[in-house]
C-alpha cells in the first residue's frame, strides 16, 4: 500500500484543519493557532465486515426498563428545572460559562445538595487546591461527609478515584485542565480534551454515574475546545450573567432528557448561590406615582414568563444627536424611532435619546418593541403612562403591532404580580379593536403604534415634539 507525506495545518484550540496556513482559525477565530501537522496519506483499501459478537441482545422497545434512568433531584430545583427533572444517572452534562460567572460556586453547591440525598460524590478540582475548594465550602455550606474531594489534572489519577470512591455523581472542574499521559498535546488541547471526555463518558455510563463537567468559552462567548465534546455529552449547559449584577441564568442548549426551552435563575452572593423562583422583582421598579418615560414589558425566557421595565429619556441636544440603548438591541430601538417618526409624527432627530432597562435584564425579543415606543413617546410628550401597564407586541416598518407567542401565558403573569392594563395586539386583523377583561386585568387590543399611543392618552399632548407641517 503506497503512501505520501503532505503537509496539513490544524488549530491548535478547536481542531479546525487547513490544506495551507492560515494566520486565524476559521472555525474560533483564534489568532496565532494553526501549526503545521504532518498527515500521511494512503491509499484506500477495501475493508470487508463481517458478523461480530454483541453486547446483549436487541429487545423490543417497549420492554426496555427505564427504572435505572429515572430522575434524581439534584437538590437545586431551578438546575432541576432546567435539565428536565433532574440529574439522570450515566448522564454526560456540560456546564459552561464566561470566567467569574460562578460554575464552580453552583456545582459545589450541588455537590453539596447531592451528598446530603446521601448519594455519594466526587467534586475533582483541577484549577485549585483542596484547601481552596473547602474554604469555599465552608462559606457556602457545602461540607458533607458524603462529599469526597480530589484535586488531580491526570486522568488516570482519576480514574483511580472513582474506582475507590465508587461515586454516584462525580464533577470535574475543569475538563480542560485535565491531561492524559502517554497522549501528545497540553491539557486543554483538542487531542487531550477529545480523550479525556471520552474515558470519563465511558465509565459514566458503564457504572451509571451521572458526570458534570466545567467547560471554558472563547472570546465570542462559544465553548472552547472540539465541536465534538458537545456532541458526545448529553446536556449542554451554558451559564451566564452580568458582572455588574448578582442575577445568573443557565440556559439548556442541548438535552437528550428533557426541552432546551427552560432556563433557570439564581443569585450570586457572599454566601452562595441561591434559586431565585420569581425573578421579576429584579427588573422592575417600584412607583409610588406615574412616571414618564417608563413601561414594562413581558418577555419569555424559555418558558417562563418575565417581566422587565424599559425607561426613556429623550432631550433636547445641542450637537449631535445620540442614540444610546443599555439592555436592548440598537437596531431594534433606531427601527422603533423610525416608525414613530413616521407613523406617529413624533420628531426624535434633533433630541438625544437614551434607552435602558432596569437591573441589567436583557431584551432581545421583538416582542418588547411595543413597550419600547410607549417608553419613548411618553418621554417625547411628557406624559405618564397609566400606572400598572404592561405592552406586548412586536412593531412592524408599516406601524402596525403584530402578534407575540404564549400571550395568554404573559397576560396572566402580568396579573399576578398586580398589574391593571395590558395593550396587546388584535387577535384578529380584520376585526376593530377591543377592550376586555382577563384575569380581573383591562387588555386593550390595537392594530398599530398609533392606536396603541392613542388609547394611553400619549398623542396629541401640547409638549409633543412634531413635525412643523402637523
Amino acid at each position: 500500500m503506497s503512501k505520501s507525506v503532505r503537509p496539513s495545518y490544524q488549530c491548535s484550540e478547536c481542531g479546525w484543519t487547513s490544506p495551507k496556513w492560515v494566520g486565524r482559525c476559521g472555525e474560533c477565530q483564534a489568532w496565532g493557532s494553526v501549526a503545521e501537522a504532518l498527515m500521511i496519506r494512503a491509499a484506500p483499501r477495501v475493508v470487508r465486515a463481517g458478523a461480530g459478537p454483541v453486547t446483549s441482545a436487541a429487545v423490543p422497545i417497549a420492554e426496555v426498563s427505564v427504572e435505572s434512568s429515572a430522575f434524581r433531584s439534584s437538590g437545586v430545583p431551578e438546575l432541576d428545572r432546567v435539565l428536565g427533572g433532574g440529574l439522570v444517572p450515566g448522564a454526560a452534562i456540560l456546564l459552561a460559562g464566561e470566567p467569574g460567572v460562578g460554575k464552580s460556586t453552583l456545582l459545589l453547591e450541588v455537590a453539596a445538595q447531592t451528598s446530603r440525598y446521601q448519594r455519594r460524590t466526587l467534586y475533582v478540582t483541577g484549577e485549585e487546591s483542596a484547601s481552596q475548594v473547602r474554604l469555599r465550602a465552608d462559606r457556602t455550606g457545602g461540607v458533607h461527609d458524603q462529599l469526597y474531594l480530589a484535586a488531580e489534572t491526570d486522568l488516570g489519577a482519576i480514574l483511580t478515584h472513582i474506582e475507590q470512591v465508587r461515586p454516584e455523581v462525580v464533577v470535574v472542574d475543569s475538563i480542560q485542565t485535565i491531561g492524559a499521559s502517554g497522549l501528545d498535546g497540553v491539557p486543554g488541547g483538542v487531542s487531550q480534551v477529545k480523550e479525556v471526555a471520552a474515558a470519563l463518558i465511558r465509565v459514566a455510563k458503564t457504572r451509571n454515574i451521572t458526570t458534570i463537567f466545567v467547560g471554558h468559552v472563547t472570546k465570542d462567548g462559544s465553548i472552547a475546545g472540539p465541536r465534538v465534546l458537545e456532541h458526545v455529552v448529553d446536556v449542554v449547559l451554558h451559564f451566564e450573567g452580568d458582572r455588574n449584577s448578582r442575577f445568573r441564568m443557565v440556559r439548556a442548549l442541548k438535552n437528550r432528557f428533557g426541552p432546551v426551552d427552560e432556563v433557570g435563575c439564581f443569585e450570586l452572593g457572599a454566601d452562595g448561590i441561591t434559586a431565585v423562583t420569581d425573578p421579576t422583582g429584579l427588573f422592575v421598579e417600584n412607583h409610588q406615582s406615574r412616571v414618564p418615560g417608563t413601561c414594562v414589558a413581558v418577555t419569555m425566557e424559555g418558558r417562563r414568563p418575565m417581566l422587565a421595565e424599559v425607561q426613556a429619556l429623550v432631550t433636547k441636544s445641542f450637537e449631535r444627536p445620540r442614540r444610546t440603548t443599555s439592555g436592548l438591541d440598537f437596531p431594534r430601538v433606531a427601527m422603533v424611532l423610525a416608525v414613530l417618526e413616521q407613523h406617529c409624527r413624533i420628531a426624535l432627530g434633533a433630541h438625544d435619546v437614551f434607552v435602558s432597562t432596569v437591573g441589567g435584564a436583557r431584551l432581545s425579543e421583538p416582542a418588547s418593541d411595543l413597550a419600547v415606543a410607549i417608553a419613548l413617546a411618553s418621554a417625547a410628550t411628557g406624559a405618564p403612562p397609566p400606572q400598572g401597564v404592561v405592552a406586548l407586541g412586536e412593531i412592524s416598518l408599516a406601524g402596525e403591532v403584530r402578534k407575540v407567542r404564549d400571550l395568554p401565558q404573559r397576560i396572566a403573569e402580568a396579573a399576578r404580580l398586580g398589574f391593571r392594563v395590558a395593550v396587546v395586539p388584535v387577535g384578529d386583523r380584520t376585526a376593530q379593536p377591543a377592550r376586555r377583561t382577563v384575569d380581573g386585568m383591562t387588555v386593550l387590543e390595537v392594530g398599530d403604534i398609533r392606536g396603541a399611543l392613542g388609547a394611553l392618552g400619549l398623542i396629541g399632548s401640547r409638549r409633543t415634539p412634531t413635525h412643523e407641517s402637523d
